[in-house]
């Protein structure tokens, strides 16, 4: 099943659900879309699970509003695609933008319709460094990636896609896989870059109350693995599982144990009493 859910005035998002039972959504990366999930789709439903993948605005088959993409704006989204959809007891599971989204979700709307929070090398609490933060990319870079958005697009999303995984992967899935962020609008991907390299989510961990699982590759060159354990010594309960081969792209560099991992996480937390 798929359809279109308006969240403000004019502005639609796609949303894609395949399986039946407990409720999972699946927040993608910058600057990819809900098809990044494809492997793990292919084996949830047999476990029990309603999978529901969106497409955040600008990107995928979403619409792309001139403005209006930090986390607040796309974290109520995902209140509206919740309430549309009736989703209660849900897991939320964001990898990379889709992670710092998910937790400014969870802060921002109490948790609504959630039961737990799954962290897939997430792009928090901070993309770019800060004179306190040393870790990650310089803004200087990821303005580099922006005027490179203005200059090639294409290029730039293959130069980024290059640096994704850990493990070879076979030429046909790179082009697959980077063909994912041509699909992205021009403005999404922008504005994505832009609130990666401006937000922070430092005052948001200390208010994340799910059980949270956090999965990070530790030979991530994007979103580099002490932010993993930054999240994990914010977020009071959660658990972290390093993911000793894999890069960025842990959901591909290490599929099975991946999946294994995501399968234990929603097996292993209680129905939230209300």
């Amino acid at each position: 099943m798929h359809t279109y859910i308006e969240v403000e005035r004019g502005v639609k998002v796609y949303v894609e659900e395949v399986g039946h039972g407990r409720p999972v959504l699946f927040i993608h990366g910058w600057p990819i879309n809900h098809k990044m999930y494809e492997y793990q789709i292919n084996m949830l439903p047999q476990y029990g699970y309603r999978c529901i993948r969106m497409d955040l605005r600008g990107f995928g088959k979403s619409d792309a509003p001139w403005q209006s993409y930090n986390y607040n704006r796309m974290a109520d989204d995902i209140r509206v695609v919740v309430d549309a959809l009736r989703l209660n007891n849900a897991t939320l599971v964001g990898f990379s933008m889709g992670g710092p989204i998910a937790i400014r979700y969870v802060t921002r709307h109490g948790a609504h319709g959630m039961r737990s929070l799954i962290l897939a090398a997430a792009a928090a609490p901070i993309f770019t460094q800060r004179p306190d933060y040393p870790y990650g990319m310089t803004k200087e870079e990821v303005d580099g990636f922006i005027a490179a958005t203005y200059a090639d697009r294409p290029k730039m999303v293959t130069d980024f896609g290059n640096m994704f995984f850990a493990t070879a992967v076979s030429e046909p899935f790179r082009n697959w896989f980077n063909g994912l962020g041509f699909e992205a609008s021009s403005i999404g991907t922008i504005r994505g870059l832009e609130a990666l390299r401006d937000e922070d989510l430092r005052g948001d961990l200390p208010y994340v109350q799910l059980p949270t699982t956090i999965l990070h590759g530790k030979l991530d060159k994007i979103c580099p693995y002490p932010f993993a354990e930054i999240q994990h010594r914010g977020i009071r309960s959660s658990n972290l599982i390093p993911f000793e081969k894999s890069g960025h792209g842990l959901f591909y560099d290490e599929l099975q144990k991946f999946n294994l991992e995501l399968l234990r996480a929603l097996h292993s937390v209680p129905a939230r009493p209300y």
